[in-house]
């Protein structure tokens, strides 16, 4: 069986903090965890940096419990959208896009859910739990992301903090799961303290709450999870091919030209 994980822990620059964490994750049972880099682009332009090394940032991963296999520690890039124009870096064959380990991305708008789901190359879909959706999910990108294999994400933090986002919560919860029937989801904390975070069967059980049945929110903290680390991979060996055969023939192209006005000269 896969192991469980959390695939959203802010990355803050307070390194202690994040070790901690990372030591929480482990004793609470989590054999893999990713450390969320989020751009948003309303807020100002930003570049995409290059992932941190988690060798850089910690001296030693903690030992997972019951085991004595250490602690996986993933990288992901979050981008925020909320104009179609943002989505065009994800599109690009960024060199430091493709470092990643994962790919998540949230939009705010109906229009960007739709484009995330149907033609962007990622590994998640962010769902807002924070506040009243600003539209309705609708059957047939639900069902495209599905079948490209991209899984949307729910976080349960919010809910623990506060009454009113927990109302929102599972009032997001339920409406996409009334469409893609509990399929494809992901739980994750999205964490910043280690008192936070939660075992994997009580986030299970916070599934229930969710609309997921029980197999459905189990999987949502262990094999789905799996499952977008894969899909990950997989981008990110595909996005390799395609800037290969990019540079490819970029060279072949440079061979080419000489050889041509050769000719013509020779002509």
């Amino acid at each position: 069986m896969a192991g469980f994980a959390d695939l959203n822990v802010p990355q803050g620059p307070d390194k202690k903090g994040l070790q901690s964490l990372l030591e929480a994750a482990a004793r609470l049972g989590y054999s893999a965890v990713a450390l969320n880099h989020v751009i948003d682009f309303k807020e100002k332009k930003q570049e995409i940096a290059k992932p941190v090394s988690p060798s850089e940032l910690f001296p030693s991963l903690p030992i997972v419990q019951g085991t004595s296999k250490q602690l996986k520690v993933l990288t992901r890039l979050t981008l925020v959208v909320s104009d179609p124009s943002h989505c065009n870096l994800l599109r690009s064959t960024s060199s430091n896009i493709r470092l990643y380990d994962i790919i998540a991305v949230f939009p705010k708008t109906e229009k960007l859910f739709h484009i995330a789901c149907t033609t962007l190359d990622v590994d998640l879909v962010c769902i807002n739990v924070t506040e009243k959706l600003p539209f309705y999910f609708r059957r047939p990108p639900v069902n495209m992301a599905i079948d490209r294999g991209i899984y949307f994400e729910l976080l349960y933090t919010p809910a623990i903090k506060d009454s009113t986002m927990r109302r929102y919560t599972i009032s997001n919860a339920i409406s996409l799961m009334q469409i893609c029937k509990g399929k494809n989801i992901v739980i994750s904390s999205a964490a910043e303290r280690p008192l936070e975070l939660r075992g994997p069967y009580d986030v299970a059980n916070l599934g229930l709450l969710f609309g997921l049945s029980e197999s459905e929110a189990k999987a949502a903290v262990s094999t789905n999870c799996r499952a977008t680390i894969l899909h990950g991979e997989t981008r990110k060996s595909a996005c390799g091919v395609v800037y290969t055969v990019k540079k490819l023939r970029k060279v072949e192209e440079e061979e080419t030209l000489p050889a041509c006005k050769k000719a013509k000269t020779q002509a």
